[in-house]
């Protein structure tokens, strides 16, 4: 490979129908073993792994996930939460959840790690957009998979990419018995935390509770979930 090549990285801003990418910055990707950018390790930076992600890709889409890490559920700044969670915050707990959960018939536990890690992917682009926000769910939807979108070219399209946009798709169509599960620890995940902060804050967040009751479709997740209320009636 010679020459350069340009991934543009935006930061979004959204309007009532669309989203746009505003402030973009152009980060030029040279493979000339010369470049004072990348130095000795130029020919790495280049050259993709068995995979098809280069590293200069690989940094590019990290560093984009790293607005996962600061972007605040908006639920817990609405109801004006000290020191709320990020969205990756909420996504590492899911993944635990996962990771320590008993093995279910049918259920491929290692793809629910990773679906719990890129079900709220897009939301490093578009936000954690609430019920509240009053957005239609089909708008809602359109500016995450056009998120993804983005994301999902910052790495190519080799498999990685592809893995995570089908897992994402997988998610937010509930259409495998792996995606009913991730979905109730997302609400799972949440119900706890709410419970956390009535502890931790004195906080009254029963709305977290009711708006989850009876929605579960797993058993772990009712299972889990009626541990989480029964604790909550005993503090």
């Amino acid at each position: 490979m010679s020459g350069s090549s340009r991934v543009f990285l935006g930061v979004p801003t959204l309007a009532s129908s669309q989203l746009r990418f505003n402030s973009f910055r152009t980060i030029t990707i040279t493979s000339t073993p010369s470049s004072r950018v990348f130095g000795m390790a130029s020919e790495a930076s280049s050259s993709a792994n068995g995979d098809g992600v280069s590293a200069s890709s690989a940094i590019d889409f990290l560093t984009l996930c790293h607005r996962l890490k600061t972007t605040k559920r908006a639920g817990w700044v609405k109801r004006e939460v000290n020191n709320p969670e990020s969205v990756a915050d909420h996504m590492f707990r899911m993944g635990l959840m996962a990771l320590i959960a008993s093995d279910m018939t049918g259920v491929d536990r290692n793809k629910c790690v990773k679906m719990a890690i890129v079900h709220d992917i897009a939301e490093a682009i578009v936000g954690d957009i609430t019920p509240s926000d009053g957005i239609p769910k089909m708008e809602k939807s359109r500016r995450e998979r056009e998120a993804l979108d983005h994301m999902c070219n910052l790495l190519g399209e080799g498999s990685r990419a592809k893995e995570i946009a089908e897992l994402w798709t997988e998610y937010e169509e509930n259409s495998s018995l792996e995606a009913k599960v991730v979905k109730d620890f997302d609400k799972v995940e949440m119900i706890l935390q709410a419970l956390e902060y009535e502890n931790e804050q004195g906080k009254d967040l029963d709305e977290f509770f009711t708006s989850t009751a009876g929605k579960f479709q797993t058993e772990v997740g009712k299972a889990w979930a009626s541990e989480i209320a029964s604790r909550r009636k005993e503090r």
